[in-house]
């Protein structure tokens, strides 16, 4: 195989493009026996996820599960992180509304063989949350302190929703767009999960704002109290995205987090 371009990075992966066609994707999982278990077992979640969602996803042509690699068809488009602020972003949202709709209409029994149950307490977020702020609290705008720490004092919404299939890491990053931002593919699939059907609306909320919100979930259908349950997610994951800008050097991930906080945590 010819040179590889590196295409980037994330908390799990990096991934390099090798001949403009093929997308070569190693894990940083130091496990050698859970790196190599978990590419296969991605492939295939690949080929079932191909069958049931209405975006394009990565079509795998092989693996190398000693590297950590999967390789897949490279997919049009651009990281829709890389556009941030996000110039249509209702549209974008309705797309996704529509994405996970499908995703969690799938059956969790057949899903469930492919992955594992995410099902963290909220009370293990918000602890989580606190932590990753102490460590970035610095960098956040002493105007959005106050908000910021009345809420990780707080607690945290109930939940009674059934748990569904969905990505469980639909942020910005894993969404590629066209030059007129019209959705080309979803990637990453890594982290697919049975778990909270709010925690991907969560990520849309975060990277988006709430106008685009409104719009996944009215594009989703009956969404029963996701909403407070989004917030409460994307509350909590800014920090981490915040915290992985601060220590990579990404700027994009320190922008659209430090961005987020006016939505987030807005100064009354």
């Amino acid at each position: 195989m010819g040179s590889l371009r590196p295409l980037g990075e994330g908390l799990d992966n990096t991934a390099h493009e090798a001949e403009g066609e093929l997308v070569l994707r190693f894990s940083k999982e130091p496990d050698a026996a859970l790196r190599a278990e978990g590419v296969l077992r991605e492939a295939r979640l690949l080929d079932v996820v191909r069958k049931i969602s209405p975006l394009p996803t990565p079509e795998p042509r092989f693996t190398a599960p000693d590297q950590g690699c999967l390789a897949y068809v490279k997919l049009p488009g651009v990281q829709l992180l890389d556009l941030f602020p996000v110039r249509e972003a209702s549209s974008v949202a309705a797309t996704l509304g529509h994405f996970l709709s499908a995703l969690h209409s799938a059956s969790t029994t057949a899903m469930a063989k492919l992955v594992e149950t995410d099902d963290v307490p909220l009370t293990e977020w918000l602890g989580e949350a606190q932590e990753i702020y102490g460590e970035v609290a610095s960098r956040v705008p002493s105007s959005f302190w106050r908000p910021a720490e009345a809420f990780l004092e707080g607690r945290p919404p109930g939940r009674t929703d059934a748990l569904v299939f969905s990505h469980n890491d639909l942020g910005i990053e894993h969404v590629l767009v066209d030059g007129d931002s019209r959705v080309t593919g979803i990637i990453d699939w890594t982290d697919a999960a049975i778990t909270d059907p709010a925690t991907d609306f969560g990520r849309i909320y975060r990277d988006l704002g709430p106008a685009a919100l409104d719009v996944a979930l009215a594009a989703y259908g009956d969404h029963g109290n996701l909403r407070e349950r989004a917030e409460f997610y994307a509350r909590c994951g800014v920090f981490e995205d915040l915290a992985y800008g601060m220590e990579t050097g990404d700027d994009r991930y320190t922008g659209k987090s430090l961005a987020a906080m006016q939505w987030l945590f807005p100064v009354l």
